[in-house]
């Protein structure tokens, strides 16, 4: 059965307009592939991305960490659908343009940060979920610790040649169960988790 609200998370991602959220390439905004962005970063393919947030179990109150705000596309439909989105991204030009549109479009519950995620944000730990826009070679103990204890975390773990999509489950008593979902091709997780 499809949850009421993995509908209206599709249905509002319908109506998302990429282009939008690209400075270059926007003819191809319609393509179901990852398209450069400049900075050897890309915006990742829409049905991925879809994919990723649904699998990700957002809540309206959830407390939401993303590392790789990158052009802000994954930002807006986590904070469409969480309380709150702290949002980590280490290319300043990236961060400038990406907090530029998310304020276009009257997001108020975004925080952003300039930095590099691997360590993600403790400051403002825990978090309910975690979405990771790049990957790492193993699992981030940094980011392990900053998800809340019943917390959910999409990441990317692997080389730059075979990468996972994991999620990774921290059950009440801390416990971690992770789950592959697939496997995919993301922009390296710069930092200590190279």
């Amino acid at each position: 059965m499809v949850k009421k609200k993995d509908q209206a998370i599709r249905a509002y991602f319908r109506n998302m307009d990429r282009s939008f959220f690209m400075d270059n390439f926007k003819e191809m905004a319609f393509a179901d592939e990852a398209v450069p962005i400049g900075y050897e970063q890309t915006i990742s393919q829409p049905s991925l991305v879809l994919e990723m947030t649904l699998a990700l179990d957002l809540e309206p109150d959830s407390k939401v960490l993303e590392i790789g705000t990158g052009s802000g596309f994954q930002t807006a439909l986590l904070a469409e659908f969480s309380g709150q989105v702290y949002t980590v991204e280490r290319i300043k030009e990236l961060h400038i343009r990406a907090k530029e549109r998310l304020g276009e479009l009257g997001y108020d519950n975004i925080s952003f940060k300039l930095d590099d995620g691997s360590s993600g944000w403790a400051e403002n730990a825990p978090y309910d979920r975690i979405m990771v826009t790049a990957a790492a070679s193993e699992m981030p103990k940094e980011l392990i610790s900053q998800l809340a204890d019943g917390g959910k975390m999409i990441i990317p773990v692997g080389s730059s040649f075979s990468q996972e999509l994991r999620l990774v489950e921290k059950d009440e008593n801390g416990k971690l169960h992770s789950t592959l979902l697939t496997e995919v091709r993301f922009v390296p997780l710069k930092g200590k988790y190279e």
